[in-house]
């Protein structure tokens, strides 16, 4: 745990990561405490998963471009309107939520809420990334956290959950509102670790995603996300199926249980493989250890199929936020990072939706077909295009982006 330590110990980095802590959980209670506001206020899942995904899709496709400015104007400067903003469209919803207002009004409110979501996990990495780059920490940072993103997410469904249990999903996400607020302010108050505005000199009409690698890093992380949503509902599908719906939380608690312990082991390890090559191993296993659930046909076996899952992921997010470091020049450090960030997202709300479907035509385990052939589709898509993941020699902020390939 030494390495570890060492990079808990960087001066200042409590300062930011404690009102980060409390910013990010939000972040991880809004797609699923839409789901239940809606479903509370209109009576019908199905207007509730549009919502749900509303917020998801637009969160993906607008945070990178609140990376961008922050990238050029300072973290600050892009937080506080953003966290203004997010506000007054979460709070709406609350009020329209609690007014009954129709189904599609609440969708467009919540596609608003979502697009203005703080985007502090991929500042944090970025903060990160200009502290410790070149120092050799910087995996060991990434591994923090993609631990500290599945503690988040570990723990923001469960106090979601009580509060909307013990009095109503408005209060849950008013809560949320109340985090998300006093976190990012005080996180934007913390200049330590904030890389200073650059001008964004990327010559290219595509952007970032144009650049040597990032496309593919994406939509491998696209697949990545659909692992989560759609083991949530096929963990749920099947423990019902099974006559013991109450042993999905604990299961999936397993899933993330593991893979909080191979982010830790895996950032402990020093290794000689390079990174584009572990990468396709890391999602290889993924889709092969995934394959296992399908065969799940009880309770044990499916706590054993989500550990296993579990344990890979990990390494494979961390391998991706990596990667991505290495192949973009400092001045587009945040549109990156929340590229991916917004990718696992889109990830996660395109698995669930797929995963449902399968559910209600062909059966609870047919949900657990998504990861093994989404993840092994990434791991073919990152093996043929293994030569742009790694580093070109000339990483000035204004050289020609590559393609993807």
């Amino acid at each position: 745990m030494k390495s570890y330590l060492a990079v808990l110990g960087s001066p200042g980095a409590w300062r930011f990561l404690a009102p980060a802590f409390l910013a990010r959980l939000p972040y991880a209670m809004l797609q699923l405490g839409i789901l239940l506001l809606v479903q509370w206020s209109t009576g019908s899942y199905g207007a509730a998963g549009i919502a749900a995904a509303a917020a998801a899709v637009t969160q993906a496709l607008v945070g990178p471009q609140t990376g961008r400015l922050a990238d050029r104007y300072g973290q600050p400067k892009v937080l506080i309107p953003q966290v203004v903003v997010h506000a007054a469209t979460l709070g709406a919803l609350l009020v329209l939520a609690s007014s009954h207002a129709s189904a599609i009004v609440l969708a467009v409110v919540s596609a608003l809420a979502g697009g203005s979501m703080p985007q502090v996990g991929s500042m944090v990495r970025t903060r990160w990334a200009h502290l410790l780059g070149g120092s050799g920490k910087l995996g060991t940072a990434f591994a923090l956290e993609s631990i500290t993103d599945e503690l988040t997410f570990t723990l923001a469904p469960v106090l979601l959950v009580a509060i909307s249990t013990g009095f109503s999903p408005v209060w849950a996400l008013l809560v949320a509102l109340v985090m998300v607020v006093a976190g990012t302010v005080m996180f934007a108050a913390v200049r330590k670790g904030a890389p200073e505005p650059m001008p964004v000199r990327v010559r290219s009409q595509g952007g970032v995603l144009r650049m040597r690698g990032v496309a593919v890093l994406a939509v491998a992380f696209v697949a990545l996300g659909t692992v989560f949503g759609s083991l949530q509902v096929g963990i749920t599908s099947s423990t019902a199926t099974l006559g013991q719906a109450a042993a999905a939380g604990p299961i999936y608690a397993a899933f993330s249980g593991a893979s909080f312990v191979g982010g830790i082991l895996y950032g402990t390890l020093r290794w000689r493989i390079g990174a584009p090559v572990r990468l396709v191993g890391a999602i290889g296993l993924l889709s092969a250890a995934t394959v296992a659930l399908i065969f799940a046909g009880s309770i044990p076996l499916l706590y054993g199929g989500a550990a296993m899952a579990g344990f890979v992921i990990a390494p494979a997010v961390i391998t991706g936020y990596t990667l991505v470091e290495t192949l973009i020049p400092a001045e587009v450090r945040t549109e990156a990072f929340t590229w991916l960030n917004g990718s696992i997202g889109l990830g996660i709300a395109t698995g669930a939706t797929v995963a449902g479907q399968l559910v209600d035509r062909f059966g609870s385990s047919l949900a657990f077909l998504v990861p093994p052939v989404t993840t092994g589709l990434a791991a073919l898509l990152v093996l043929v295009f293994l030569r742009s993941l790694k580093p070109a020699t000339d990483r000035s902020p204004t050289r020609e982006p590559a393609s993807i390939a």
